[in-house]
């Protein structure tokens, strides 16, 4: 008998209790909520090594931004890397990782024409002239725009994620006066993309929302369509100094271990568990190390977040 997938009700149980409980016991919920990826993570693994699902091919497209969300990606420790490319899916083409050059590497990614596969995108598509400020390889002899893949290839794939803000949104590569006519991926495909907004993506919420959407298709998502296992949460709400904005105790200056409001901090406004999860194998978060977020995460970042630090405190 085959074995049984895990419920994805079990799975949710972590942060939809933390969002039923948060006022009472939030410290508890969202240590709960921390394990979502991991869990996940090894449950899609165990889930292919017992033939209940199967690998899934993942195609990764790196447009018009820094690739700082595949470098990201790279520095995922638990769950980490080297689970994803060799236990989960088979990694078809990211011309940052593969060894394939020039032809040889568009020819693996239009292998996949009419196959199955997820795709991953991160930055934004250039849209001025037609996408010609962003090449992302030849093909047959001819430039190979991200308008012209994104369109292909967005319609095609079973599930599309949007990596970290420039794709979700548009985001730095579309500040303004955004020269290359550069948007978010959704506003070029007629189709529902899960966003994972970020710069960069945390590792968490890329290798949780994969495993996920392997698991058992499209996660639950906000009217932003952020899955709410990451996405449910002010900053401001599980900011472990927000017991200092509650007593009125405001920073005045950058390194004051007190509430930075004052000085520009986002964290009211943005929506995510940096708090809990950090970075760097949970080692540290821009508040931890006594700078305001900048709400990296929002849509209409950076525009919209502007000015990052303000030192008009009164």
């Amino acid at each position: 008998m085959p074995r049984r997938s895990a419920n994805p009700q079990q799975i949710k149980s972590g942060w939809e209790v933390g969002r039923m409980n948060k006022v009472n016991n939030p410290c508890l919920n969202y240590s709960t909520r921390l394990k979502t990826a991991s869990v996940l993570v090894h449950k899609a693994i165990e889930a292919i090594k017992h033939k209940d699902i199967q690998k899934r091919n993942l195609i990764w497209l790196e447009l018009t931004g820094c690739s700082g969300n595949i470098i990201s990606l790279l520095n995922g420790a638990n769950p980490d890397f080297k689970s994803l490319a060799s236990q989960m899916v088979n990694f078809i083409y990211d011309n940052s990782l593969m060894a394939a050059e020039g032809e040889a590497a568009m020819e693996k990614l239009y292998s996949m024409t009419g196959r199955d596969y997820i795709l991953a995108v991160e930055g934004a598509v250039s849209t001025k002239d037609n996408g010609l400020y962003n090449i992302i390889g030849r093909w047959k002899g001819h430039p190979v725009t991200a308008y012209e893949v994104i369109k292909e290839f967005g319609e095609q794939a079973a599930y599309v994620i949007a990596v970290g803000t420039c794709a979700s949104d548009g985001g730095i590569s579309a500040a303004r006066p955004n020269p290359a006519g550069c948007i978010g991926i959704q506003d070029m495909l007629d189709r529902k993309v899960i966003k994972l907004p970020g710069c960069p993506c945390h590792p968490d919420w890329f290798m949780g929302t994969l495993a996920y959407v392997m698991l058992f298709g499209e996660p639950e998502t906000d009217n932003r369509q952020r899955p709410l296992m990451f996405y449910s949460t002010l900053i401001h709400d599980i900011c472990p100094r927000r017991p200092y904005f509650d007593q009125g105790i405001f920073a005045s200056k950058l390194g004051e271990k007190t509430c930075m409001f004052k000085l520009g901090c986002r964290g009211p406004v943005t929506r995510v568990d940096c708090p809990i999860r950090k970075w760097n194998d949970r080692v540290n978060w821009p508040i931890g190390d006594n700078t305001p977020c900048i709400g990296c995460a929002m849509f209409g970042f950076p525009d919209q977040m502007e000015p990052f630090i303000s030192y008009d405190t009164t």
